[in-house]
């Protein structure tokens, strides 16, 4: 039993770690200029990472939600500044970002 618990742990530990690339997902959002408006842990000309995870935690439709966000771009939901549509950032790419975002942007 003790060695299935351990293995149970182990196994967990390695999922998480591989849920999100972190140092991947920061490459990609320097890359297509993201952290110009959005930084971590303060807001700029938009919400925070940080921020726009707490209001998202918990919801199912997020990925999906922020996804097309991203993609498509908008505004109103943050205040009056649009934030402008990504529609270049391929779908993998798109989703690394959002996955990060989501899980409030940890460090590499």
């Amino acid at each position: 039993m003790k060695q299935f618990v351990i293995a149970a742990l182990m196994l967990g530990a390695a999922a998480s770690a591989q849920a999100v690339d972190a140092a991947k997902a920061q490459e990609i959002a320097n890359k297509n200029a993201c952290m110009g408006c959005h930084q971590v842990d303060k807001k700029l000309v938009g919400p925070s990472y940080k921020e726009v995870a707490a209001k998202y935690k918990g919801d199912k439709n997020a990925l999906a939600t922020l996804s097309k966000k991203v993609k498509s771009g908008g505004s109103g939901v943050w205040g009056p500044v649009p934030m402008p549509a990504n529609a270049a950032l391929s779908d993998a790419d798109l989703k690394t970002v959002v996955e990060w975002v989501l899980a409030g942007a940890p460090a590499k």
